[in-house]
């Protein structure tokens, strides 16, 4: 059996494995069902991709989202791994072609809806499989829809189990991102996992910052500021409502910033353009409520964005953990408004169920006890998955960046407490504040409150202002609030001790400057000048390329290997291979042209090459930089083809791939030069090519490629493109 750090570095281009990795591939390969909670961006798919292309037979990967099918199987094709997917957006011919491959051993995985799973029809495939070429292993993605206790409940995921029952060989493999002590028991219970190798991660993404902003009538100012601050970085920004989404999204393209909306109230054709347009790069930001995002693999997400408050923690952590999936410093920020709460508190009100309201409004107390929080915001997103962060400071997030100037007020403290007491602790705060500043209401007046020494002693302060004060007390735990769902507030020990004048009361003061990024955790390689101009250059061509074939760009290159990439400028093979997300598959596809497209670049700003990552680091043990070339390097192609060399000649005399050579010539014709393809191009070829672009469109490539098939490349295809272009009027 082929060792699985080959194996690894072969398919995928990685040298080691992430935390946790090899632990669980190991048991999985040795048949062993297995529970594996993984934060996200902590590679969970690998643990059963790799394992599904090391053991014999087909594995079964369910997955809730079509999108998300596409997605993993677009990045297992671009390493070259048979792959492929079963949903309703295929119709019954290429269905049936998928099945029969399956049948026939020709996949090594099939991803699947869990409705379609459990149909009478599929399970008969599945026994067809079994007996053919057999079933590697069953792994079950996104496994906290398994539980009623979960944030994102699907029913069919509950008849899961019955996989166990129908193909007891089969090792059974559940996989989630996000699940609660609870959740975590029910999906081992649900899915009868037996005896299954338990590997629980840590929560914490050090890559990660934490921001909470209040939100106020400068909020969308601020707003529009982030954005700028990294002009054509990938966002998402939540918002509650459809309407604010719809709202927001066209405030920001009247003010310049290019964005979409994504929301459940659009036509599935409309979500599915803008999410395909947001995934592929050609909009930067993606104004969605949380309808969008579960099953998105974008590894380049720079910032999420809470616009409006999320209803609870678990919510917010696998919703802001959208950003930063590449191990790159990605920021999440959260505009914290109590108007927000009022209408989330409205809606829970709507909720026929008791036991449901309770749950609801107990979950919207965490995310304001999160927001108020002066303590380490990853050290209270931990806490409530049951972790703990051992550093007081995790130098990642605003309040330990900049911890909260703070005020004594211990004389309002006294009169809240006061009047807490003097109302017989049976209200909430509202009604609390409406006492202290001597409300004329009917309740106070029928209580006979407005006659209480306490009545109307806090008129100088706005009722924000007492609201603040009331929250920090809880906050603080100087004060307590009952835990029936009405959020009655009672006094305590500590309380009592402020009353008695044995313990002052301090808070913060109410403003608080933006917050500065601690970027801290991140592997990510620091870029000069020079490097990240070349990174952005290569982000471009990336993009070109991506477009050509029909897929999203990180399927071609994630930015962390592109970072590499402009870091180290490699020129030879074998240095291209040790790039950290280059396997065999992309060694062969894009060496030509990501190689081709460094050297000009370099060329044409004087920059050096072949640069050793230890020898980068130190910029005074860098080599000299070589002599500038007299040409770009498009221009010594054009000169050897004025000369009348084929491309094969060309190639060989420039020491490049043909197809490097091919995409030189697309660009100057691209250019304008006048270059005749088809003396370079056997005319049975062009007459091919130009057919199938005529038919099935030239603006994305991939469908074409595939209608021809491994005899045309990419190169042959594009220059026969550029050549049709040219001759429109």
């Amino acid at each position: 059996m082929e060792h699985i750090e080959q194996a690894l570095k072969h398919h995928f281009g990685y040298d080691s494995f992430l935390a946790g990795q090899q632990q669980v591939i190991e048991q999985v390969m040795a048949s062993r069902d297995s529970f594996v909670l993984m934060p996200t961006g902590g590679g969970k798919s690998l643990t059963y991709q790799l394992p599904a292309l090391l053991m014999p037979g087909l594995a079964i990967i369910i997955s809730p989202l079509i999108a998300l099918m596409h997605d993993q199987v677009d990045r297992l094709r671009a390493n070259g791994i048979a792959a492929t997917f079963i949903n309703s957006s295929l119709n019954p011919t290429e269905r049936a072609r998928r099945e029969g491959a399956a049948i026939n051993g020709k996949l090594k995985m099939l991803y699947v809806a869990p409705e379609r799973l459990l149909n009478s029809n599929f399970l008969a495939l599945l026994e067809a499989v079994q007996e053919n070429v057999g079933l590697s292993l069953l792994a079950v993605d996104e496994a906290h829809c398994v539980s009623e206790w979960g944030h994102d409940f699907r029913p069919e995921y509950r008849q899961l189990g019955r996989l166990r029952d129908r193909f007891p060989q089969a090792p059974v493999l559940a996989l989630t991102a996000t699940a609660t002590e609870r959740v975590r028991e029910d999906i081992l219970t649900q899915l009868k996992l037996r005896d299954p190798y338990v590997h629980i991660a840590s929560f914490n993404r050090p890559n990660l910052s934490y921001e909470v902003r209040p939100k106020n009538q400068g909020s969308y100012g601020e707003l529009v500021q982030l954005l700028r601050e990294q002009p054509g970085a990938s966002t998402i920004i939540y918002c509650f409502s459809r309407k604010s989404v719809d709202d927001l999204s066209r405030t920001l393209e009247h003010d310049g910033i290019h964005a979409l909306p994504y929301h459940a109230g659009m036509t599935s054709e409309q979500r599915s353009e803008n999410q395909e347009r947001f995934i592929r790069d050609d909009v930067p930001v993606l104004v969605a409520t949380i309808a969008f995002g579960m099953g998105i693999g974008k590894p380049d997400v720079r910032a999420v964005i809470h616009y409006d408050m999320p209803r609870n923690l678990e919510g917010y952590y696998q919703e802001s953990g959208r950003a930063g999936r590449d191990g790159l410093p990605a920021r999440c920020i959260l505009f914290f408004g109590y108007g927000d709460r009022v209408k989330i508190d409205y809606l829970i009100g709507q909720k026929e169920d008791e036991q449901e309201q309770f749950i609801a409004a107990q979950q919207l107390r965490q995310v304001i006890a999160y927001s108020e929080s002066l303590a380490c915001r990853r050290k209270v997103l931990l806490g409530y998955f049951g972790e703990t962060l051992r550093e007081e400071n995790c130098s990642n997030c605003d309040n330990c960046l900049q911890p909260a100037l703070l005020e004594d007020r211990t004389i309002d403290a006294q009169k809240f407490l006061s009047c807490v007491a003097r109302t017989q602790e049976r209200y909430g705060m509202r009604y609390i504040i409406d006492v202290l500043r001597g409300a004329n209401t009917q309740k106070i007046r029928d209580n006979s409150h407005d006659r209480l020494s306490t009545y109307a002693i806090g008129g100088e302060l706005s009722v924000e202002e007492w609201q603040h004060l009331g929250r920090s007390l809880l906050q603080q735990g100087l004060l307590s609030e009952s835990a029936d769902g009405y959020s009655v507030l009672k006094l305590n020990w500590l309380s009592r001790e402020i009353l008695r004048k044995q313990r002052d009361v301090q808070v913060p003061a109410r403003t608080k400057t933006a917050q500065t990024r601690g970027d801290k955790g991140s592997d990510a390689i620091m870029l000069d000048r020079e490097a990240q101009q070349l990174f952005q250059h290569l982000r471009g061509l990336r993009k070109r390329v991506a477009d050509d074939m029909g897929v999203p760009p990180y399927v071609v290159f994630a930015d962390a290997t592109l970072r590499v990439m402009a870091q180290q400028r490699p020129q030879s093979r074998e240095q291209f291979a040790t790039i950290p997300g280059v396997g065999s598959n992309k060694l062969e596809a894009y060496f030509s042209i990501f190689t081709a497209e460094i050297r000009a670049y370099c060329e044409l700003h004087n920059l050096s090459m072949e640069i050793a990552p230890q020898i980068r680091e130190k910029k005074e043990h860098a080599p000299p930089p070589r002599a500038k070339a007299s040409a770009p390097t498009r221009l010594l192609t054009l000169a050897l083809y004025q000369q009348g060399l084929s491309i094969a000649e060309i190639a060989r005399e420039r020491n490049l791939q043909p197809s490097t050579i091919e995409v030189h010539l697309a660009e100057l014709i691209d250019a304008g030069e006048d270059i005749d393809i088809e003396k370079l191009i056997p005319p049975g070829q062009f007459t091919v090519i130009a057919d199938a672009l005529q038919r099935i469109g030239s603006e994305v490539l991939g469908p074409v490629k595939s209608e021809l098939g491994e005899e045309y490349s990419y190169g042959a295809i594009r220059l026969v493109r550029s050549a049709m272009q040219r001759r429109l009027p």
